[in-house]
């Protein structure tokens, strides 16, 4: 722990941020002091397939602009990370995972499969009214069939930015819910 701290502490001197994904950012107020800010943006866990990564890169920089966290691996993960066990916590501790569903992920093999599993998993947990799982299509393919069936999806085509504003209004409609149905704190 205390090698940790040194290390941040060293990184807000050179006046860098650390960010710590899913808890928020230490960094270096106008007084000169340190602080921590708690993330309190939602986050937004972005599963693709590799060769969808542009369109996806796309619709990170859509959801961050809007202020939500978005968590891609590319963007999140670091050098030398245990990149499965990093995805597992950052696909739990989401609060939406939007399947970037395409002609390419429907038929691959490999961690956008695992991811989408991992996903179903961690929504068996949340009550059956709250939205978590988003399908997103980023082009005219066909969505599993248990998906098709059971959740409606947003199309990233043809217009890109009208798919993205049905995510966005989803989750700020979400967020309101939930801030609603909050119980207050034992204090």
């Amino acid at each position: 722990m205390e090698r940790i701290a040194e290390i941040i502490r060293r990184s807000l001197e050179r006046g860098e941020t650390v960010d710590i994904s899913g808890l928020g950012t230490f960094r270096r107020n106008l007084a000169g002091q340190f602080e921590f800010v708690a993330e309190s943006r939602p986050r937004v866990f972005l599963a693709y397939a590799s060769e969808d990564v542009e369109t996806v890169e796309r619709l990170f920089q859509a959801l961050e602009s809007e202020g939500f966290a978005p968590w891609m691996d590319r963007r999140k993960l670091l050098p030398g990370q245990r990149w499965k066990r990093a995805l597992r916590q950052a696909v739990c501790n989401s609060d939406y995972f939007i399947a970037c569903f395409s002609r390419a992920s429907v038929r691959k093999r490999g961690g956008f499969q695992v991811e989408l599993r991992e996903a179903l998993d961690c929504a068996l947990a949340m009550p059956l009214e709250e939205i978590y799982f988003i399908p997103a299509r980023l082009d005219p393919c066909e969505a599993p069939e248990e998906i098709r069936r059971e959740v409606q999806y947003a199309d990233l085509f043809p217009n890109f930015q009208s798919g993205v504003d049905r995510i966005v209004e989803t989750i700020r409609r979400q967020e309101s819910v939930r801030r609603r149905t909050r119980l207050p704190k034992a204090g």
